[in-house]
């Protein structure tokens, strides 16, 4: 049985830890609702850019209907970007997407096909190499504000590989924010584009100046990096909603073991004054 002085030592440095874990937990909470509005209010802005691309495409001739990012050819090499948080700290987050990075990879390999990723974000990074894959590049140190400017760099060497056919298909794997203690793994298909959504489409009659297959080439990239774009503030919503729920839940265990310290501490305290009052009890006794 610990003596008082040691389970007050232990009180004390749980108490602190405490203090820790609250501190994270509110600047965590300071920053989620941030990230969760940038990450809500980039929604819309992708549809309305598929519309855009399915009302261009629509007026296309189909002499003109062709571009490298619309190549579709035999899956030899996959190209994966993954979006992970720098730090840790965040709950199941960062494992729950090193595993899904993990089966997809296996799957890939699986049938014959090769896979090259491309990390933004320290711990995705981290992951590939300890997996002693392939890494075409890397982009750590991204803020909880980004900007175009910080992924430009992957989606660059992205859209190079496969337009030079190093690679055959790019897939993006990030947490994809459902709400506050919701963050979803997922995987999703970049290149080449899905040009199922201009199906049944019907052409609202803009007219286009310059040509509508000009501007479409031109908004093919910028489509791809928007997506990237807005997987990473995703990522980012998911990482600080979690890192803040994490925080709290260690800190609400944090109190609970305190209170159960103090108990114990207690008892071992009355025990102690029980022990002394027999000792003195005995020698009155043992005088008499």
């Amino acid at each position: 049985m610990p003596s008082v002085r040691q389970i007050k030592r232990r009180i004390r440095s749980v108490q602190n830890t405490s203090k820790i874990t609250k501190a994270m937990s509110m600047i965590a909470a300071s920053k989620m609702r941030r990230t969760q509005e940038a990450a809500m209010e980039g929604r819309p802005y992708s549809d309305s850019m598929i519309s855009l691309m399915a009302d261009i495409i629509s007026q296309m001739g189909e002499d003109d209907y062709s571009h490298p990012l619309l190549d579709v050819r035999k899956e030899n090499v996959a190209n994966l970007i993954i979006v992970s948080p720098d730090r840790g700290l965040t709950g199941g987050l960062n494992s729950n997407i090193n595993r899904l990075v993990a089966d997809f990879i296996s799957e890939k390999k699986k049938n014959g096909i090769d896979v090259k990723s491309i990390a933004i974000g320290k711990k995705g990074r981290d992951f590939i190499n300890s997996l002693n894959l392939d890494l075409n590049g890397e982009i750590i140190g991204v803020t909880d504000k980004p900007s175009l400017l910080d992924i430009t760099p992957a989606v660059s060497i992205a859209i190079g590989n496969y337009e030079e056919k190093k690679t055959d298909s790019i897939y993006i794997a990030y947490a994809k924010f459902i709400n506050t203690t919701n963050q979803k793994p997922v995987v999703e298909p970049l290149l080449p584009i899905d040009s199922s959504f201009i199906e049944d489409h019907k052409s609202l009659g803009y007219i286009f100046e310059p040509s509508p297959a000009e501007i479409f080439s031109k908004l093919l990239p910028r489509f791809v990096e928007m997506q990237v774009f807005h997987s990473l503030l995703e990522g980012i919503a998911s990482e600080q909603s979690a890192r803040m729920v994490a925080m709290r839940n260690a800190t609400d265990n944090a109190n609970e073991m305190v209170e159960d310290l103090t108990l114990v501490m207690n008892k071992v305290r009355q025990e102690s004054i029980t022990a002394e009052l027999l000792d003195i009890v005995g020698g009155v006794s043992a005088v008499e």
